[in-house]
């Protein structure tokens, strides 16, 4: 009776219940591990772990509007986007000469204000441009060529865009005034200032409005039909090419606004921005389960808390290890759950 309990927990064959077993128990551990660690700071200095979970938070919000970008675009011809990272990147360098330079603002004020409402449009239309034609120029034509064709192609318009940020940048950080209050507010002793308020106020209705785009539209069904079975969907009368310019139109709009919320959070642009960012970025699909939308989203935010956990609690690594910390999470996880967090383990079509 023991024995058939089990066969029905775990299906299979004996070796694969007993690794499904393992799988498990190392997941638990790990689970439990995480939670005591969490426990004894958040009793040890509760006021500071609040205060280290909302900017972890906040960077998490920065790496979800990125890592939708590469979700997007791998869920519908399963391409690692290697140049987005360097798309966000472009689109800070935008906004810090759409604000600062082309309309001369510089301090914090109702123009001020209103100028960072327009440069949130016209990044985020700036970077749907631009992956659009990265589409249209790049990847179209090797949609049915050898995956590793469009990889290296990924790759190469990674170094493009960095060049270009290279030159328009310089190659050198550059430090920019911006246009977002710098008061602070308190609740119980915690401080949250004026741009994490912003962060959540413009991120978070971007991801429910692209949700929405995706689970409701009729673009949103063009889209999940095409992931699904793109001859299927030519089929059923949708335009793929369409389809698939649109997708990666969304992945460079949040890109673009992401660009924005970075440059004016941290006031500096550099031309390899995108390499780091958006290898974390790439990092938080991987982990979520790329190819699932909220999957990017939860992988991101939880990196994002990692990462602000281990750099400010009392008891951690430090922030000189937080990038190790951050990418044996991930190695660990994916060895007991490889397909993500959110993701589903799918077979390989013959």
């Amino acid at each position: 009776m023991a024995k058939s309990a089990e066969m029905q927990k775990f299906k299979g064959t004996p070796g694969q219940i007993r690794r499904q077993r393992i799988e498990r128990i190392g997941a638990i551990t790990i689970s439990l591990v995480l939670a005591a660690w969490i426990l004894v700071n958040l009793l040890e200095s509760p006021q500071q772990f609040a205060q280290v979970a909302i900017l972890g938070l906040r960077n998490g919000l920065l790496y979800a509007l990125i890592a939708l970008g590469y979700t997007l675009v791998y869920g519908i011809i399963e391409l690692i986007n290697f140049a987005h990272g360097d798309l966000f990147m472009l689109s800070a360098v935008f906004s810090s000469y759409f604000i600062t330079v082309w309309f001369k603002q510089d301090e914090s004020n109702p123009a001020g204000w209103l100028t960072f409402i327009s440069c949130l449009f016209a990044v985020m239309a700036f970077g749907a441009v631009i992956n659009v034609l990265i589409e249209r120029l790049a990847y179209r034509r090797l949609r049915n060529a050898p995956k590793l064709a469009p990889l290296i192609t990924a790759v190469g318009m990674s170094f493009l865009l960095n060049f270009i940020g290279l030159k328009w940048n310089g190659s050198t950080p550059r430090q920019w005034p911006t246009v977002i209050p710098n008061n602070d507010l308190y609740i119980g002793g915690v401080r949250i200032n004026m741009i994490t308020i912003l962060l959540f106020v413009v991120g978070i209705p971007l991801l429910l409005a692209l949700n929405y785009v995706v689970a409701k539209t009729k673009s949103g069904k063009a889209m999940r039909a095409t992931a699904q079975d793109k001859d299927a969907a030519a089929l059923m009368g949708i335009n793929v090419n369409k389809t698939i310019a649109f997708t990666f139109a969304i992945g460079g709009a949040m890109a673009g606004a992401a660009g924005l919320l970075y440059q004016q959070s941290i006031g500096t642009t550099n031309y390899n921005l995108g390499f780091q960012l958006g290898l974390i970025a790439f990092t938080s699909a991987v982990l979520g389960g790329i190819g699932n939308l909220w999957g990017a989203v939860v992988g991101a935010l939880l990196i994002g808390l990692i990462q602000g956990l281990n750099d400010g609690l009392p008891i951690a690594f430090g922030q000189q290890w937080s990038q190790s910390v951050v990418f044996a999470i991930l190695i660990i996880i994916l060895v007991f759950k490889p397909a993500g967090l959110l993701g589903k383990v799918t077979t390989e079509k013959v």
